[in-house]
This record gives C-alpha cells, sequence and structure tokens, in this order.
C-alpha cells in the first residue's frame, strides 16, 4: 500500500471519526437528559428572567418530555440562524422554537407534527410615518425592511419582488426596536406575534394596526411551526408525535398555546396542515 493511500485512509477515518452522530432515543433516555434548542424569541421559545424555558415550544416540550419519562432538560439558547446547524452537528437533540414547516426545511432535518400556527406582522416607529401597512410596500422606492437571519420573511419578500438593497438583515430579535426606532430600517416583518412583543417593549415602535396579510403564489401566508429533529433522530421524533397527538386534543395544550397570545385561530388551524403537506412543494 502506497504511502498516498495510507494517508487518505487516515483522513478519511478521521472525518468519520469527527462527523457528528445524532443520539438515540434510548440513549437520552439512558442519560436522562435531553438538550433542547430555542431562538430566545418571544413567544416560541426563550429564557425568562429567572433563567427559567418558557413559550409554547418549551411548555409543551416538557409536558412531552415528562410523559417520555426524560426528567431533565439542558436548554439551549442560540441564533435562529444557527438551529438547524446545531442539529445537524449534534449540538442539540430537538428544536422547540416553532420553527415553521416548509420544503427547504424539510430537505434538511425532519419534523415532529404540527404544534402551532401563526400569521404575520410588521412593526414599524411610532405614528407609522410612512404609512406602511403591508410587506409589498418595500416593493418599489427606498423604504427598507428589516428581517431576521434565516426566517421566512425573506423568502416571503422575495416572492412579493422586494430588492434586495431594500431589506436589512438582523442576527437577533433583541436587535430589531433599535432598527426600527433608529432608523435603520423602516420596518421588521415577524409574525404577529413576535411583532406584537416586540412593540410592547418599548414607546419608539408599534405594531402596524391595519396590517394587510402577505398574499404568495395565490394564498394568503400561515405558517406551521412543529419541533424539529436531526434526520437520523426518526425514534426520538416519533416518540414526540406520539405524545403530542393525545395532547393537542386536550384543554391544557390549547391554554398552554393561548397564555402565550396565540388565538383561538390560531389554535384551530395548527391542526389543518400534516407535516407530509408542508414539506411537499406541491402543498396548497
Amino acid at each position: 500500500m502506497s504511502k498516498t493511500v495510507t494517508a487518505a485512509a487516515a483522513v478519511a477515518m478521521a472525518l468519520v471519526a469527527g462527523s457528528a452522530s445524532a443520539a438515540s432515543l434510548q440513549d437520552i433516555k439512558d442519560k436522562g437528559t435531553v438538550r433542547i434548542a430555542i431562538a430566545n424569541e418571544i413567544p416560541y421559545g426563550y429564557m425568562d428572567m429567572n433563567g427559567d424555558a418558557k413559550g409554547a415550544g418549551p411548555d409543551v416540550a416538557k409536558h412531552i418530555m415528562n410523559e417520555l419519562g426524560i426528567k431533565n432538560i439542558k436548554w439551549v439558547t442560540t441564533n435562529f440562524s444557527s438551529l438547524i446547524p446545531g442539529l445537524q452537528a449534534d449540538r442539540f437533540d430537538m428544536v422547540a422554537a416553532e420553527m415553521a414547516v416548509n420544503p427547504e426545511r424539510c430537505q434538511k432535518v425532519i419534523y415532529s407534527e404540527p404544534n402551532s400556527s401563526y400569521g404575520e406582522g410588521l412593526m414599524v416607529a411610532k405614528g407609522n410615518p410612512k404609512d406602511i401597512t403591508a410587506y409589498s410596500d418595500f416593493k418599489d422606492g427606498d423604504k427598507k425592511v428589516a428581517i431576521m437571519a434565516g426566517a421566512d420573511q425573506l423568502d416571503m419578500l422575495q416572492k412579493l419582488g422586494v430588492p434586495q438593497d431594500n431589506m436589512v438583515t438582523l442576527q437577533s430579535n433583541s436587535d430589531a426596536i433599535s432598527t426600527v426606532a433608529n432608523g435603520r430600517a423602516d420596518a421588521y416583518a415577524a409574525t404577529g406575534l413576535t411583532a406584537a412583543q416586540l412593540a410592547k417593549k418599548s414607546g419608539k415602535v408599534q405594531i402596524v394596526q391595519n396590517f394587510k396579510d402577505p398574499v404568495v403564489d395565490g394564498s394568503e401566508v400561515r405558517s406551521w411551526g412543529a419541533f424539529a429533529f436531526n434526520e437520523d433522530s426518526k425514534d426520538l421524533r416519533d416518540a414526540v408525535n406520539k405524545v403530542l397527538t393525545k395532547y393537542k386534543k386536550t384543554d391544557a395544550w390549547a391554554k398552554d398555546l393561548e397564555s402565550y397570545g396565540f388565538t383561538e385561530a390560531d389554535v384551530k388551524a395548527s391542526s389543518q396542515k400534516t407535516t407530509k403537506e408542508l414539506c411537499s412543494a406541491k402543498q396548497s
């Protein structure tokens, strides 16, 4: 065997040894700890002032893990754009950020059935001085809209014909208020729940009250959030699905979501689509 072949084999073995391997459900049960990531985004998944995980994702995840006999949860906070790479690199076992299910993401991770549903919104400067009411308002002219890196709003805005020069990309929701208040962007595009929660934190910004839902490919935009997993974690995903399906039939589950601002319509809509439908590029 030549030295070249030997060296190549050594490199290949090193790559295999260093590759990420997702923990199985049994591994997690044996350790008694599951690693769950959130993006620190109210009301989906965040850490409160006491260091406790809160939000629609974490609250339901806590119930599910308790039912599975997994008592300890290690919460990991990261940027939204790092959630999928983190799953792929086995930095955590599950994401409870109510990440919207879409065909592109389904090529990278696997999802539970939907746990939530939500619409869109805009946060603007106090008084809405530029009379912004819709995502399409940024298609023409020089008005700028801020979005979070890795979020669905980028795809929506692109489909609406908004030029890249009219978009400002943020790494965290925490930067949205100052970005809009200081005029770096004229609005922040996010889900309605996120925009409303942010607007409550400062008197310099507000939610757009007469917001017009974006119409993309002939349909008003609505998202369905679910728990996400590494592609190799089908046993964990299936176990979560089994508990989630039962829990969604209870009043306790609906109260979990409604306590974070989800409307009755949002709660009902969460069961109107399956993950299979949402992962399909042919979904209506």
